[in-house]
């Protein structure tokens, strides 16, 4: 083909790019000016911690999490450190011995337990329990059945404690086996993607959630009810689906997440999401517990709780990180450039400092 063939072509490709940027800028404009979510953002402000020189570490967030195997080392890295990012003081990863030496080799400032897969594994997990806020399972967990097994005991002694807890990955594959373990337990929180929710809808209901009797009912709307239903039937545990719009519901309330990202896809994440949300988590349950409230933000609280407020926050940070490191990377964009840019979109979001 000649140099003067490809000359339109490739007009015509940038023209779409530029069109697309534009539609993506208006699409932020949009999210920005969403009375709905302007409200929101006000209600994140006032449950971020400020920074004060009289305060001491772990204040901000001790976030525990559950991962890591000979296979998946990246995603309990990069869950753990975006929890850090976001704006934990402290992450603990507690992961199978084999895998313990590449994580600590991505990052000196994640503390490493290579107990996963260990015979006293309970034993020791139990005596570092008390020292977290929240507790994040599943980045790069695995399908063993003793480490499982062990999962299905950790999340007992969690629900004891009232601890909140993200289950993410793995997790979800285990959830959908024995889905009365989080039954009812409401500072639960799951956050599977469109093929994890179908698994763990088919598991409770024996039948696929894009079937609707409703033959007027939108795909969107079909999407809605489907994640609202299994929400309300697991005891308003909160569930925060991800997909081309994140959908958030405790099967009381429902919101759809409809902030920018990307269309890149590459793995990882999943695990930016639940990093940042085990921070959240803890921010926003602190900030219910103590009524850290202005007066002018306590009628609002009432439309939220704090895990659906949480699961909000995340959503939107880390759809803002994707698409900012998308402006500047295209194709070539990986989680570890959307980590870095946490910063950036949790200014924009919630300037607060």
């Amino acid at each position: 083909m000649s140099d003067d063939n490809q000359q339109p072509q490739q007009q015509q490709q940038l023209n779409h790019q530029d069109e697309q940027l534009t539609v993506d800028e208006k699409a932020k404009v949009e999210a920005d000016n969403d009375e709905e979510f302007s409200e929101f953002r006000q209600m994140i402000c006032s449950i971020i911690p400020p920074l004060r020189p009289e305060f001491h570490k772990g204040q901000a967030g001790r976030i525990g999490l559950i991962g890591g195997s000979r296979e998946y080392t990246g995603a309990p890295y990069f869950s753990a450190i975006s929890s850090m990012k976001t704006g934990a003081d402290l992450s603990y990863v507690f992961c199978n011995s084999d895998s313990a030496s590449v994580i600590k080799s991505y990052s000196p400032e994640l503390i490493v337990y290579p107990i996963l897969d260990q015979p006293n594994f309970l034993n020791d997990f139990n005596e570092i329990l008390p020292k977290l806020h929240v507790l994040v399972i599943g980045p790069g967990l695995g399908r063993n059945d003793q480490i499982l097994s062990n999962v299905g005991t950790v999340i007992a002694q969690v629900k004891e404690r009232n601890m909140p807890i993200v289950l993410d990955a793995d997790a979800l594959y285990f959830i959908s086996k024995c889905p009365e373990i989080v039954r009812g337990y409401t500072a639960a929180i799951l956050t599977p993607n469109v093929a994890e929710f179908d698994r763990l809808y088919t598991a409770v209901f024996r039948s696929d959630p894009k079937q609707s009797s409703d033959k007027t009912v939108t795909g969107d709307d079909n999407a809605r009810s489907a994640v609202e239903l299994l929400a309300r039937t697991l005891g308003h545990i909160t569930i925060l689906r991800k997909g081309p719009e994140d959908i958030v519901s405790n099967g009381r309330i429902t919101y759809t997440c409809r902030e920018p990202g990307s269309y890149r896809r590459c793995g990882g994440q999943g695990d930016l999401l639940s990093g940042a949300l085990g921070t959240f988590t803890h921010w926003s349950h602190k900030a219910f517990e103590s009524n850290q409230i202005s007066d002018t933000l306590s009628s609002i609280y009432q439309n939220y709780s704090p895990t659906i407020l949480a699961c909000l926050a995340s959503s939107m940070l880390t759809r803002r990180c994707a698409r900012l490191a998308f402006q500047k990377h295209a194709r070539s964009t990986t989680t570890t450039d959307m980590i870095q840019e946490i910063k950036n979109a949790f200014t924009a979001l919630f300037p607060v400092d």
